[in-house]
């Protein structure tokens, strides 16, 4: 039997918010729980049967946190407040929408999106090498260098360093204009990006000039120890196994390091191992290394993004 449950919400705002643009929000609940979700005004209409109507309330008061406050609302968080009533974790879902990890220059609030994120956070801040592996826009190299930036603003660390192989993705660095450093920028413009998120473009100059951030290709880390350094080193995948170890052994006193990768975006020569894959096989085990995964669910840009990674995923196998 078809029902129909209205919900006032208390401000158009809010309304706004739930329903998301173009009602994305809403057909994503639907999607969720076979109900019909309309929003007309300030009140939401749920029509279906009474499990379909319940589950919708539910999901809907899981996200009040958000909607209440007039916060956009994404596909990301309506998926994971649906795994956290399935699993019965509505106190541990309330803690991840409350915990704010930074806030950008603009005021924009940065927290975990996921369970999974939210675990990768939380080794990060408790071990001292912590690897992330993940398909795109799950946010590793993101909230890598948030935790970064957040440690160097606050002194736990005296310098940043950013590093990544610059392996071309089907393309020849040598036909690149300028010196070395010129053609290795535009392999690091995703580490550059994260940080004029928290930083003014000048202070990143000058803190580049003083050596406080560093942002360099692999090449450059050889024969040195980083002391008292927060490391990323993003686009693991496409290190050698050599240059993996190598990288690890820079490891110094009250440092940090994070290793991000997507064992499925590869670009190294056909047949050469992944220093990424290696490491996973040989270190996983080794007690104070912390391992996350993370997976198409943990998607946090587009919603394409998460759809085109599970295509790619069901043609693979």
């Amino acid at each position: 039997m078809v029902e129909t449950l209205t919900v006032e919400l208390p401000s158009v705002e809010s309304a706004i918010a739930l329903a998301g643009t173009q009602e994305n929000n809403l057909k994503t609940l639907a999607k969720q729980t076979g109900a019909t979700l309309v929003m007309r005004g300030q009140e939401l209409l749920i029509s279906g049967t009474k499990n379909q109507i319940d589950l919708s309330q539910r999901l809907v008061q899981a996200l009040e946190e958000y909607w209440s406050q007039g916060k956009s609302i994404t596909s990301v968080d309506i998926l994971t407040a649906r795994q956290a009533l399935d699993a019965h974790q509505e106190d541990t879902l309330q803690e991840l929408q409350q915990d704010v990890l930074a806030r950008t220059r603009r005021g924009d609030v940065i927290r975990a999106k996921t369970f999974r994120q939210r675990q990768y956070i939380q080794a990060v801040r408790s071990h001292d090498l912590t690897f992330c592996i993940g398909p795109a826009g799950t946010g590793k190299t993101y909230l890598a260098a948030v935790l970064a930036v957040q440690a160097l603003l606050s002194n736990e660390y005296e310098r940043l360093v950013l590093t990544r192989p610059a392996v071309e993705a089907g393309e020849k660095l040598g036909f690149l204009p300028g010196d070395l450093q010129q053609k290795v920028n535009p392999y690091l413009r995703p580490l550059y990006d994260a940080l004029y998120e928290f930083v003014e473009p000048e202070k990143i100059a000058s803190l580049m000039e003083r050596g406080v951030i560093e942002v360099a290709p692999i090449a450059y880390m050889r024969g040195r120890t980083l002391n008292n350094a927060f490391v990323i080193v993003d686009e693991a995948q496409n290190t050698t196994p050599a240059q993996m170890k190598m990288l690890l052994t820079r490891i110094g006193f009250r440092s940090k390091m994070v290793v991000t990768g997507d064992l499925t975006q590869t670009d190294l020569p056909n047949h050469q191992t992944s220093g990424l894959s290696m490491a996973e096989r040989i270190l996983r085990s080794v007690d104070g290394i912390a391992f996350c995964n993370l997976s198409k669910a943990d998607v946090v840009r587009h919603q394409l993004v998460q759809r085109i990674v599970e295509a790619y995923e069901t043609f693979e196998q």
